[in-house]
C-alpha cells in the first residue's frame, strides 16, 4: 500500500501545499490502491475516468501561483445518493441504472471548486434505504475490518472506502444514521450535521425533513476540513440555513490540542440502559467516558423518556415521505422503462416499478402509502409527529443541563452479511441511538472510541449537541480523539488485520 493513502485527509493536503506530493500522485496511489481492493470490498460502484486529469489541472494551477484551497488536490468518494454530471447517479437502485444528471449536487460542486479530485460514486443501500449496504441492487459493500461483515449503512460504501485507505475523504448522506452507524462498525469518523447547515440540493430525497448530507473521515480534523467546504446556506435547498459558521477545522485544531474538556458536561440518557447493547460495546463507551472524565470531563445522568419510542415513530415518518418522494420514478420522467405492448400508462408504471425497485423499497413505499392513507393520517403518521415533537423537547430539556450527550454508536459490532436481511425489524433496531438525532434536527458525531472485547471489531461513541452547535462537536470530538488514540498507541485502524495491521 502506497504511504500516500496512509495519510489523514490533512496531513495530505500539506504535502500537497508544500509540493513534497503532486495531486497527480496522491491521486493515482489511490487509484491503485482501489484497484488493488475493491474487488475484495465492493466500496465504489463507479471509478471516475477523469480523476487524474482534474488533478493533473490543479497541479498547473498550484504550479502557477494560483491560491487554491486547504483541500485542493485531495481525493474525494461522493455517495452514489449526490447526483454528479460526469458519473452515473443511481441511489443504489436499478430503476436509475446509467442516470446522469444534468447538474452537480451543491455538495459535490462546491468540492469540486475547492479543488477535492473525485475518485468516483460509493455503493449504497438501494435509495438509503437499510442499514447494511446488503440492499444495494448492485451487491453488498463488505466490511475492510472482515469481509465476510457488513461495513453499516446507508452509507456502507463510503465508510468502507475511508477504512480501506481506497480514499480519505468521503460525502455521505444521514437519514437515521446512515453516515454514524457505518464510521461506528468500521472504525472511522461520521458526522451528522444540524437540519439545514449543509444544503440537500442534489440529493435524491429519502425522507426529506430527516436527510442529511455530511463529510466521512478517518479524523476529526478532516470531518470538519471537508465540512466547512460543504457548508454554509444554499439558495437551491429551501430548507438551508441562513446562519454564519464559524470555522470548524479550528474548532477541532482546538479540541486536539486539548481545550474543550475541562468543566464540559457530558449527559448520559438513563433510559438507555445496558441491555440490547453488545458487552464489548457498553464497555468500550464506559471506557471513552472514563478518559473524558479524568480529564476535567463531568458526568451527568440526564433523562429522555421518549426515545425509546423513536424508532416507531422514525418507521411512520420516513416511509410516509419516502413513499411520496419515490412517487416521482414513474417510467415517464427518468430513469429505467418497462415496456408492456399493449399496455396503458398505469400498466408501464407498475411493471417499471416492480421491476426497478427493490423489496426493501417496495416494503417502506408501501408501509408509507398506508400510513398516509385516509382514515389512517392521524393515527399513524400524525401520531409519529407529536412523538417527534416528544423528542425534540427531551433534546432540549437535557441541553439545558449538559453541553453535549453521548452515547455509543451502535448497538452492536458489525454482523455477519445475511445475518439480519430477511429480519427487518432487527435491521431497523440497529439505529436506535442515531434516529432521535434525526428526528430533532440536532447534529450528532461517531468517533472510535475502541474494541470489542468478544470480536476484536471497532465501535464508536456518538456525541450529540444542541442545534447549530456544530462547532462544539467537533471541539469535544477532536479532544475525545486525542485521547482514545492516545490510550491504543496509534490510529485503530491500524489495527485492522486485512489492512495490514494485527489486532
Amino acid at each position: 500500500m502506497s504511504d500516500l493513502t496512509r495519510l489523514s485527509a490533512a496531513d495530505l493536503a500539506a504535502r500537497l501545499s508544500s509540493g513534497e506530493v503532486s495531486s497527480v500522485e496522491a491521486t493515482q496511489a489511490h487509484l491503485d490502491r482501489i484497484a488493488a481492493v475493491d474487488g475484495d470490498v465492493h466500496a465504489f460502484l463507479h471509478v471516475s475516468d477523469h480523476a487524474l486529469d482534474v488533478a493533473a489541472d490543479i497541479d498547473r494551477r498550484r504550479a502557477a501561483g494560483e491560491s487554491l484551497g486547504e483541500l485542493a488536490g485531495v481525493p474525494l468518494a461522493i455517495k452514489d445518493v449526490l447526483v454528479t454530471t460526469d458519473m452515473p447517479s443511481t441511489s443504489g437502485s436499478k430503476i436509475l441504472e446509467g442516470f446522469l444528471s444534468p447538474y452537480d449536487a451543491t455538495v459535490v460542486a462546491r468540492s469540486r471548486a475547492a479543488g477535492l479530485v473525485p475518485l468516483g460514486k460509493t455503493n449504497m443501500d438501494e435509495f438509503a434505504m437499510g442499514s447494511s449496504t446488503e440492499h444495494s441492487a448492485y451487491g453488498p459493500t463488505h466490511n475492510p475490518w472482515d469481509l465476510d461483515r457488513i461495513p453499516g449503512g446507508s452509507g456502507g460504501g463510503s465508510a468502507a472506502a475511508v477504512a480501506a485507505f481506497e480514499a480519505p475523504l468521503a460525502l455521505g448522506s444521514d437519514t437515521g444514521g446512515s453516515i454514524r452507524q457505518p464510521a461506528h462498525v468500521t472504525g472511522t469518523v461520521g458526522m451528522k450535521p444540524t437540519y439545514g447547515a449543509v444544503s440537500r440540493f442534489g440529493a435524491i430525497a429519502l425522507a426529506s425533513s430527516l436527510d442529511q448530507v455530511g463529510p466521512v473521515s478517518r479524523t476529526v480534523l478532516d470531518s470538519a476540513l471537508l465540512h466547512d467546504v460543504i457548508g454554509g446556506h444554499d439558495p437551491h435547498d429551501a430548507t438551508s440555513l441562513t446562519d454564519s459558521w464559524p470555522s470548524f477545522a479550528t474548532a477541532a485544531r482546538e479540541g486536539a490540542a486539548g481545550a474543550g474538556l475541562a468543566g464540559l458536561k457530558i449527559g448520559v440518557i438513563r433510559e438507555l440502559p445496558d441491555s440490547g447493547f453488545q458487552a464489548g460495546v457498553s464497555a468500550s463507551f464506559r471506557a471513552a467516558l472514563a478518559l473524558l472524565e479524568a480529564q476535567g470531563a463531568e458526568i451527568v445522568e440526564v433523562s429522555a423518556p421518549h426515545f425509546e419510542y423513536g424508532v416507531a415513530a422514525y418507521y411512520l415518518i420516513l416511509p410516509a415521505e419516502a413513499s411520496s418522494n419515490l412517487a416521482k420514478f414513474d417510467s415517464v420522467r427518468f430513469g429505467m422503462r418497462v415496456e408492456v405492448p399493449g399496455g396503458t400508462v398505469e400498466d408501464v408504471m407498475a411493471a417499471t416499478r416492480d421491476a426497478g425497485f427493490g423489496d426493501e423499497v417496495k416494503r417502506r413505499i408501501i408501509l408509507g402509502t398506508y400510513a398516509l392513507s385516509a382514515g389512517y393520517y392521524d393515527a399513524y403518521y400524525g401520531s409519529a409527529q407529536k412523538v417527534r415533537t416528544l423528542i425534540q423537547r427531551d433534546f432540549d430539556t437535557a441541553f439545558a443541563d449538559v453541553d453535549v450527550i453521548a452515547t455509543p454508536s451502535a448497538p452492536t459490532t458489525a454482523f455477519k452479511l445475511g445475518e439480519k436481511i430477511d429480519d427487518p425489524l432487527q435491521m431497523y433496531l440497529n439505529d436506535v441511538t442515531t434516529i432521535p438525532v434525526n428526528l430533532a434536527g440536532v447534529p450528532g458525531i461517531s468517533i472510535p472510541s475502541g474494541l470489542a472485547e468478544e470480536d476484536g471489531l471497532p465501535v464508536g461513541i456518538q456525541f450529540i449537541a444542541p442545534a447549530r452547535q456544530d462547532a462544539r462537536l467537533y471541539r469535544v470530538g477532536a479532544a475525545a480523539e486525542a485521547l482514545l488514540v492516545d490510550s491504543w498507541g496509534g490510529p485503530l485502524l491500524d489495527r485492522a488485520p486485512l489492512l495490514g495491521g494485527n489486532r
